[in-house]
C-alpha cells in the first residue's frame, strides 16, 4: 500500500530524514518509535502533504500513486488521514459542518453522491456513540476549547467517520489519561481491516499495550535502524534507545 524510499527531508536547510526507507502492507499496523528529535512525526507530515518540509531525494508511493505530486486535498481524497499530535482549533466551523464537507467531498472524488442527511447523522450519533462523545461535540466549533483529550478523540471520530485507506497518528496518546487511551485505542482497533493500514508515531510502550502492531520500527537520526514486532516496543520500554543509539552510529 505504501512504499518510502530512500526519503530525505530537510526542515529550514537542516536534514531531518536522511534515507529512510519503509514498506507498509494493506492490513498491517505499523508503529514508528525513537527519540526525541529523530524525525518520526516528519514522516507523517511529509506523507500527508504538510507544508514546510522539502523533500530532496527518494520517493513515496501510495497505492501506485507518486504521493509526492500530489496536492494536499489529493492525498486526503484518496484515503490518507493524519491524525495530529495537537490539533488546531477552527473558530466557526462547527464539528458536524467539517464532518459532513469531507466526507463529502471524499464521495465525490470517488463519484458518488452526498450522502443523504439522515444517512449522515445515523452513522455520525453511531460513531460518537462508540467514542464516549455527547452529542453536544457536533455544534461546537472545531476543538475550540476541548480538553487534550477530548481533541483526541475528535480527531478518532473523524477518521471513524472517513474510514481512510491509510491512517497515520501522530503521537495520538500524548495527554490521555488512561481511561481516555482506553476510548482512543477502541478507536483505532476498531479501524483495523484488511483493506486498510494504519501508522502509529508514539514515544511510549503503553500504546501499543492495547494497540499491538504487526511491525515496529525504531526511528534514530532520520533512519530506522531495528524493526521486530510488538516484542520491540517492550524491550525499548525496559531498556531505552541508548544502546541502540549507539549500534545505529
Amino acid at each position: 500500500m505504501l512504499e518510502v524510499n530512500d526519503l530525505h527531508v530537510t526542515v529550514d536547510g537542516n536534514e531531518i530524514l536522511k534515507g529512510l526507507t519503509l514498506t507498509i502492507n494493506a492490513g498491517e499496523v505499523h508503529a514508528i518509535m525513537g527519540p526525541n528529535g529523530a524525525g518520526k512525526s516528519t514522516l507523517s507530515a511529509v506523507i500527508a502533504g504538510k507544508d514546510g518540509y522539502e523533500v530532496t531525494q527518494g520517493s513515496i508511493t501510495f497505492e501506485g500513486q507518486d504521493v509526492l505530486e500530489m496536492e494536499i486535498e489529493e492525498r486526503a481524497q484518496a484515503g490518507l488521514l493524519l491524525g495530529f499530535q495537537y490539533p488546531v482549533e477552527i473558530p466557526g466551523v462547527k464539528n458536524i459542518y467539517l464532518l459532513k464537507s469531507a466526507l463529502n467531498a471524499q464521495r465525490a472524488a470517488r463519484g458518488e453522491g452526498e450522502m443523504p442527511a439522515p444517512e449522515f447523522m445515523k452513522l455520525v450519533k453511531e460513531k460518537l456513540q462508540f467514542m464516549k462523545m455527547d452529542a453536544s461535540f457536533l455544534q461546537r466549533a472545531v476543538n475550540e476549547g476541548f480538553s487534550g483529550g477530548e481533541k483526541k478523540r475528535n480527531e478518532i471520530l473523524q477518521m471513524l467517520v472517513l474510514q481512510p485507506k491509510l491512517a497515520m497518528l501522530d503521537e495520538i496518546d500524548s495527554g490521555l489519561d488512561i481511561d481516555a487511551m482506553k476510548v482512543v485505542a477502541d478507536g483505532v482497533n476498531s479501524l483495523r481491516a484488511e483493506e486498510r493500514a494504519i501508522l502509529l508515531v508514539t514515544h511510549y510502550q503503553r500504546l501499543l499495550d492495547y494497540i499491538v502492531p504487526d511491525k515496529v520500527h525504531v526511528l534514530v537520526d532520520g533512519r530506522i535502524v531495528k524493526t521486530g514486532d510488538a516484542e520491540l516496543a517492550k524491550a525499548l520500554e525496559a531498556n531505552g534507545y541508548e544502546g541502540i543509539e549507539e549500534s545505529a552510529a
